[in-house]
Parts: C-alpha cells; structure tokens; sequence
C-alpha cells in the first residue's frame, strides 16, 4: 500500500525498501514496541501496511527530540521525519518486509499519548495464551489493531472486490433492496422496527433479499448481485451472528447447472487470488440423499473416510436383540481405533444419548473376527460384517441401531468426532462438493405439519411435481427440489435453488406448508402478483461472506472475521447495546415496555 502524501506522512510503515535507502521521509502510526538502549531509542513504528525501525540517535536528532523519544509508551501516535538507511550486516530482521533499512529520525511529533492498553494488539488467535474475547470485544478498536486482524479484513476487502469485478464482467448488476420490510415468518425470527406514522404496525429487518431479487428477476433485471447484510433473531450459536453479510445473486432463464458453473467460476477465482490453490474443475455433485446415507449429514467433510455403513441385514441375523428389533443399524470403522482406551469407548454410549439415541455399540476387529464390547453377538457373522464394513484388524467399529435420523445423525457426529480425537490427516486441504436434491419439505412432529427445508420459493424437480396435488404424506415428503448447497471442509458456504416462478405452484407449495388462501394474500400477495405479469424461470444462491472469510483465514471464530461482532448472544460488549431507550422514543413509536 502506498500512502496518499500528506503533512503527517510520505510513506506507510509497510512501504520502504532497500532501494529507498538515502530518501528523505515522514511516518506516521502508532508505537508497536520501545527499546532504550542508552544512547539510542529504537521505536517500532506501526500502521496497517505494516512496521518500520525508527532510530533515535542524539547526535542526528538533537537532545530534545531524543528525550521525547524517551517518554514514548506503546500505542501512542507519532509523526517522525528522517532518512531511510541500511540496518547493518547482521542486523535485518527477515520477517518484516522493512527488515533491512531503518529511520534515523531527525524530528517527531507526539500526535496522540495512550494510557496503558488493556491488552497489546501484539498476539496471533493461535498463541497458547491471548486475552479474554470479552475483553477483546470490549475494546474492539484496539484489538483491531493488530497485524493479524489487519490483513484478515484486507483479504476480506479483496475477496468483495474480486466478487464484485468477477461478476460485473459476466453482465451482473449490484441493485440495493429495502433494510425495512414486512415480516415474513415462515423462517427464523424477524428483527422488528416499529413504525412511528403507523401506530401498532413494523418494518422487519430482511434475513435475506428473497422476495426481492426474485421481483427483479420478474422486472426483467436477468442478472442481479449484492453484497448485503442480513439480519436473523436465533437462538445462540457460536457459529452465527444476529446480523452477517452475504453475497446474493438471481438470474433469469437458468437451469441449476448455470448457477452452479457462475458460482463455481467466482470460487475458483477468489482461491486462486488470495491462496493460490485451484478448485477441481467441476466440483462433485452428490444428492442429499446419498450425503445423509454415506455421512449422516448434508454438508459432509470429504477430507476422511470413514463413511457410514449399512448393516441392517447383517444385524438381523444376530442374537442381539438391541440390533433385531431396530428400523436401521449402521456402523463406521474407526481405522487404528483399537488403541482407544475401554474407559473412552464406554463413554461414547452417554456421548450418543446426547444426540437422542438410545446407547452405541462398540468392538474391535483383530482380522478375522472381533473383540471386546458386543463381539459375542457379532462374531457369528464376523466374515460378512468385516467384508461389508471393510474392517481391518486394529480398527474400532462402532454401531447404532435406532430410527434413521437418529442414526444417521448420531453416527455423523461421532464420525467428526474421530477424526478430531484422532488427529486423522485430511486427504486434502480443501474438499468441495455440491449437494443437490434437497427433499423440498419436512416433517415438524412438534406443528403435526410440513415445513420447508430451505425456504416455500424454492422449485421442486418437474417429475415430482404430480405429488404436488398428493394428500399422502409419504408421497409429499420424497419430493424433491431444484436446491443446492456449495459445500467446503464440512462447511456448507452457500445455499440456492431455482425458484417457483408459476403462480400455481406456488400456491400448492403454500398449501401443502399450511398456509390458506386467506394467509398467502395477506403475506405473499405481492408476489403471487408479480408471478401472473410473466415471471421468467430464474434462481440463485446466497454465499455467506463470514464463514467463507473464516474458511480462506484458516480461523475457528466467526468473529474474527468481523470488524464489529456481537457476542454468542447477541451483545455488543463495545457499545453496550442492546440497551434501554427513553420514555420519549417508546412513547413515539407507540410502544410500552411491559415487566
């Protein structure tokens, strides 16, 4: 980065090099570090390009200035003018950029002093000890002042930029929609605003521009992106934020396949810019079905094995009863597991109570037949497990017999949870995969009603749409939709869909979501408007900024990704918000706090 000259500056800290030695220059940032040695102050000058030497020496600055320089504490903000020299054989630092020249400084001004900081902006998130996030959050503006947090918002600035030139040369417009918007709820909770002119009603904060790049695909826009903040009222997450920032694109008269390839052009773009590593080319489909049955989840981490294996028949024919009365038992094989000690394998059966199964089963394999745990009532078909399972002695098998959700979700879990405690080495750095074939609804046993997977405008594949007008349940939930979710490291970065854009269809969907006719007017009126004027086929994805800035950063928070975050739950520690408001503003908006 070069910097714009100014009276405080010539130069960024990040800037000079060997061929600058003998210039005349002026710097201006903050003290990183301070070393008096005696005769010379040696000051490490930071700003966000980076750290530069300066040098106070008495016989080239004058005495006045040295004693300044001798009162400097980090953190303070200085401007110093000087001549950029050579450090010395034996005196360049190779980990700084600067590291061969120096400032011997000959004036300095004290723009700014600091008390002492609660904590220095000096440490990496991966040193073994850092400060309290809560302290860091509390002074946000300190901690974003370190190096690493620095070039984390750089690569984040860079990855918007490369977003926004790779799609406006393939004809993409970014077009604002509205912040304040009526509630839709059919998803999560909305963050609402009330209205001041209109006593008793709200805006809702968007959790995403849905309706409304679906409207400009009906207006004729073809190609539309954004880069947007959305706003959701979960429940804590450690992984999520009440309000995240997401890529959104629509496009007109498309299939799934011309949104994937868009997409997959702008990833393969942005990894080859910032970590120059290439994406395969395509990257691997794999329906949702298949994903659940192999690994027991719709974003599955494909740098391990370990898939689930399906052993039901094989169970069936044991003496153990837990295994012959269930719907599905399936089994992963744990490679090397055997050396898990007993007292760890018998803790994962209260492991897997957690996730709502009823216990988990274990053995170990020592080549031709089993040992420890159940091996009584599975050695009996030893031959026939171990070939279907593709055990191998020292391995560790480990079962679940129960409903297949239940199965599948216990299993899937506990297949991440192995590859953690065991430190396997993934097989690659990044592993890609598209999901496809969402079922379009599902089951809620609390509501005794459907909902929908991903959201009620998401299209179903055209050779399901006959189930449409089906009153069995069974029939309704193999529906399958025209979904899609870019999934990375067992991190699904994206999700889209090709949209109804049939008004007829779209009131069946609502239908079959319990929705009345009375309902989608007052709700989706607008839409089931637009989509009689000559809506075009279209559809699209949103990709989440956060977590695929998290994913480049090689970072396990989501926070620090963001330059202000909230906490887990929801809290703003830097502001203090959310916080009460005065009588006045409620009176406004018409609203009485109620205890």
């Amino acid at each position: 980065m070069e910097a714009v000259e100014t009276r405080y500056r010539t130069h960024t800290c990040g800037q000079l090099r060997f061929a600058d030695i003998g210039k005349s220059v002026r710097l201006a940032g903050w003290v990183h570090s301070y070393r008096d040695h005696g005769g010379l102050v040696f000051i490490d000058l930071r700003d966000r390009a980076g750290i530069t030497q300066l040098v106070f020496d008495p016989d080239i600055c004058g005495q006045a200035v040295h004693e300044e320089a001798r009162r400097l504490r980090s953190e303070w903000v200085i401007t110093a003018a000087g001549k950029v020299t050579h450090r010395g054989e034996g005196l360049e630092n190779p980990k700084l950029p600067t590291g061969q020249i120096e400032v011997r400084v000959t004036d300095m001004e004290v723009l700014s002093t600091s008390p002492t900081p609660p904590f220095l902006p000096d440490f990496s998130v991966f040193d073994p000890q850092v400060p309290r996030e809560e302290r860091r959050l509390e002074y946000r503006y300190i901690d974003l002042r370190r190096p690493e947090m620095q070039e984390t918002l750089r690569v984040r600035y860079r990855v918007t930029d490369i977003m926004r030139t790779y799609l406006g040369r393939l004809g993409f417009w970014e077009i604002e929609t509205p912040f304040l918007t009526r509630s839709t709820p059919e998803g999560a909770r909305d963050f609402i605003v009330p209205s001041r002119l209109v006593p008793g009603a709200f805006y809702a904060l968007p959790q995403s521009p849905q309706l409304f790049k679906q409207l400009l695909m009906v207006a004729g826009y073809d190609k539309y992106m954004q880069i947007v903040r959305c706003f959701r009222d979960e429940d804590p997450r450690a992984d999520r934020q009440a309000e995240f920032t997401q890529l959104d694109l629509e496009m007109a008269f498309v299939d799934r396949e011309n949104v994937m390839q868009v997409v997959e052009g702008l990833l393969r773009a942005i990894w080859k810019e910032i970590l120059s590593v290439d994406i395969p080319d395509p990257i691997p489909r794999m329906e949702y079905a298949r994903a659940i049955s192999l690994y027991g989840t719709d974003r599955p981490d494909l740098r391990f094995g370990m898939p689930l294996v399906n052993i039901t028949d094989i169970a069936h024919a044991t003496e153990f009863n837990v295994f012959r009365n269930a719907p599905m038992v399936k089994c992963i094989v744990v490679p090397g597991g055997a050396s898990i000690p007993r007292a760890a394998t018998d803790a994962l059966a209260d492991w897997a109570k957690g996730f709502g199964a009823k216990g988990l089963a274990v053995t170990k394999c020592t080549g031709s037949s089993f040992d420890t745990g159940i091996a009584k009532f599975v050695n009996p078909v030893a031959d026939r497990l171990i070939q279907t399972a593709g055990a191998r002695e020292g391995d560790l098998l480990c079962f679940v017999a129960d409903r297949p959700p239940i199965v599948h979700k216990v299993l899937g879990e506990l297949r991440l949870k192995m590859a953690r405690d065991l430190q396997l080495k993934p097989s690659a750095e990044y592993a890609w995969l598209w999901v496809t074939d969402f079922p379009l609804f599902e089951w809620d046993e609390q509501e005794q009603r459907f909902v929908s997977m991903h959201h009620p405008f998401t299209a179903p594949l055209d050779e399901d749409l006959p189930a449409l007008d089906s009153r069995d349940r069974s029939a309704v939930e193999a529906v399958r939709s025209k979904a899609y979710d870019i999934v990375v490291n067992g991190n699904e970065i994206g999700g889209g869909s090709i949209r109804i854009h049939r008004m007829d269809i779209q009131q069946k969907v609502f239908g079959l979501l319990n929705i009345d006719s009375a309902a989608q007017r007052q709700k989706f009126g607008f839409l089931l408007d637009a989509l009689q004027y000559g809506a075009p086929p279209h559809g699209g994805i949103a990709l989440g900024l956060d977590r695929l800035i998290m994913i480049l950063r090689g970072l396990n928070n989501i926070r620090d990704v963001i330059a202000f975050p909230k906490t887990q739950s929801g809290a703003d520690l830097m502001c203090h918000a959310p916080a009460p408001v005065d009588e006045k503003q409620l009176r406004e908006v018409h609203i009485r706090v109620v205890t």
